[in-house]
């Protein structure tokens, strides 16, 4: 979903350089460097207006939280929580997310996170979905041997196709949660629109799935 232009978002994204990242530079290979330690390393694809990662990166100070996000207003906005909350270990890094292999290593991340993705439901866009065989593939790249896909979405529809492409790709389904909000699954940390959907009374579905440490 498109936000609408922020006024003043591209000055205020370049005027903090220590958070933001863009497609001008690269820390590929060099993230720990960047955050200053060898934690492990979390990223957010299409991360909203920021409060899953900030809010993770709250109640995790030993990992370090990359959301990536291509719209320059919602950079901003989250942007505005990070330094409301002086948060040392998140980075922004504006750039597309098909672009990743571009921006980190092989082997350089330790989890990513699909939260609320667009679900492109027409046929001829299955392409565009996030966990589409394409995208898996680069996200294997990335990640450390068996690592690890956590996606929550709303969408029915969405959530069965990503099932079904997880395991096809070879992944291990490591648990399925049909109704989050209504399960015993503890620590879940939600994003702006979960929070929108959730109190709808709509069902949140999500999924843990490993890649099989081919690499």
């Amino acid at each position: 979903m498109r936000v609408r232009k922020r006024k003043g978002a591209e000055e205020l994204i370049s005027s903090h350089p220590e958070y933001v990242v863009d497609q001008a530079h690269t820390f590929k290979g060099k993230w720990h460097e960047r955050f200053g330690n060898d934690h492990p390393i979390h990223i957010e694809i299409g991360m909203g207006k920021g409060q899953f990662i900030t809010e993770m990166a709250k109640a995790h100070p030993e990992i370090n939280y990359i959301g990536v996000e291509i719209q320059v207003s919602v950079v901003s906005f989250a942007l505005d929580k990070v330094l409301a909350e002086e948060l040392p270990n998140v980075q922004l890094l504006h750039v597309d997310g098909s672009s990743l292999t571009e921006y980190f290593a092989d082997g350089e991340v330790d989890r990513i996170y699909l939260n609320f993705s667009d679900p492109w439901p027409k046929k001829r866009h299955e392409k565009r979905r996030l966990t589409y065989k394409s995208f898996l593939a680069v996200d294997e790249q990335i990640l450390k041997p068996a690592g690890e896909i956590h996606f929550k979405t709303d969408n029915q529809g969405l959530f069965e196709y990503s099932l079904a492409s997880f395991s096809q790709y070879g992944m291990t389904i490591l648990q399925v949660w049909l109704d989050l909000h209504h399960s015993n699954y503890e620590g879940n940390i939600m994003t702006e629109y979960e929070e929108k959907f959730s109190s709808r009374g709509q069902r949140i579905y999500r999924v843990e799935a490993r890649f099989n440490g081919k690499q």
